[in-house]
């Protein structure tokens, strides 16, 4: 169920897609695996699908010799038993792992399409110098979760250029793993807004009571909350503020937490975890000439499946067979710098911290690449 499982999976094995047994055009020729506890399935994966296991990621991407064997790479750090730091930031080593992606470029002369799962890194420092990298050696880089192309409900997609006066993502989940997600459900979806993106300004992340006198003052919009819980397919019955902090599931309790973004044009946005009221990713924005907000829920079809990885691993398809990301990698870019920046917000106890390392700026592409249609599909 770890991502490498659900997304070199797919390349391995196949997936369905419009309507027939999908084999896509690149197959996993090597892998490097960092970790390899009792449940490990890599062993058992080379073997059936005659797949090399190799010692190193040089190894991986070379077998050996002075030039690359591969045509692409999926950098896939998630799960696994990794240390925290003392702000409870996972410490992936997405950054070390592109470092010596970058010292096999350098030493070989060459370069294939790097794609990076979810946030660049935990730290904007190492984030940025990823990014750095890829542009000084012409890396044709992609990166991000599958929020962004997951199936949405209804299949809205603001037009570009539109006036988006104000923003919401209701959410769930631990501040850094799922926060990165919700931060980019609201990311793929203000880039779309009246100039462009240009940065973000400042955030600030509040928990527990501040979050409910945070709306109450008008800092963020009950009516967008509104709104986007009339998308949510999860929603529990009751007071949002009573129902707000109560263990569900396998989903231990967590205080209301509340992501205050501040944009540099002058919007203001909002990401709401809402553990124990929702457990889904949904939309909800005040756009000019609109007289109700624009909501959507972003679909994610539950495991074992978890059919949400059909639509992202689509999106890497192209991108190896083109050698263009098909949305900008400066989204994720600046959606590791903000995750960072809510990081420290939440453990300076709900500080404004800015961000003026965030002035990024970037178009959306005209198509965003959700996947339309039902995630059913008969072969």
């Amino acid at each position: 169920m770890s991502h490498a499982y659900h997304i070199a999976g797919r390349f391995i094995r196949g997936y369905p897609r419009d309507s027939q047994f999908h084999i896509p055009k690149h197959f996993v020729r090597s892998m490097y695996v960092d970790q390899v506890p009792d449940n490990d399935l890599s062993r058992e994966e080379a073997q059936i699908y005659d797949v090399k296991l190799a010692k190193s990621i040089d190894e991986a991407l070379t077998d050996g010799t002075k030039k690359l064997t591969v045509d692409g790479i999926l950098l896939i750090g998630e799960h696994g038993n990794y240390k925290r730091n003392e702000k409870g930031q996972i410490l992936y080593p997405r950054y070390e792992w592109m470092e010596q992606i970058v010292s096999v470029f350098r030493r070989t002369g060459q370069v294939v399409p790097v794609f990076c799962d979810k946030h660049l890194s935990f730290s904007w420092t190492k984030a940025k110098q990823m990014y750095d990298w890829s542009k000084e050696l012409h890396i044709p880089f992609m990166a991000g979760s599958s929020l962004p192309v997951t199936w949405r409900r209804p299949e809205l997609e603001l037009p570009l250029g539109s006036t988006v006066q104000d923003a919401l993502v209701a959410s769930y989940g631990p501040i850094e793993v799922y926060g990165f997600h919700a931060l980019e459900t609201l990311q793929c979806m203000v880039e779309r807004r009246k100039g462009g993106e240009t940065g973000i300004k400042a955030v600030t992340c509040l928990t527990g009571n501040s979050v409910w006198k945070a709306g109450d003052e008008g800092r963020w919009s009950w009516e967008l909350l509104e709104a986007a819980l009339g998308r949510s397919e999860t929603l529990n019955p009751g007071d949002v503020r009573r129902n707000v902090g109560r263990p569900v599931m396998t989903f231990p309790a967590i205080p209301p937490t509340a992501f205050l973004v501040e944009y540099r044009d002058g919007l203001r946005a909002t990401v709401l975890l809402l553990n124990g009221h929702i457990q889904d990713f949904c939309f909800a924005a005040r756009v000019n000439g609109e007289s109700k907000p624009a909501s959507c829920l972003f679909y994610l079809p539950l495991p074992p499946g978890a059919k949400f990885f059909d639509p992202l691993t689509a999106n890497i398809e192209k991108f190896l067979e083109t050698g263009k990301s098909p949305y900008p990698v400066e989204r994720t870019l600046l959606t590791s710098g903000a995750l960072d920046a809510v990081v420290e917000s939440h453990y300076q106890k709900g500080t404004r911290v800015e961000t003026p390392e965030l002035g990024i700026s970037y178009k959306a592409p005209e198509d965003s690449g959700f996947f339309h249609g039902s995630p059913a599909n008969p072969v």
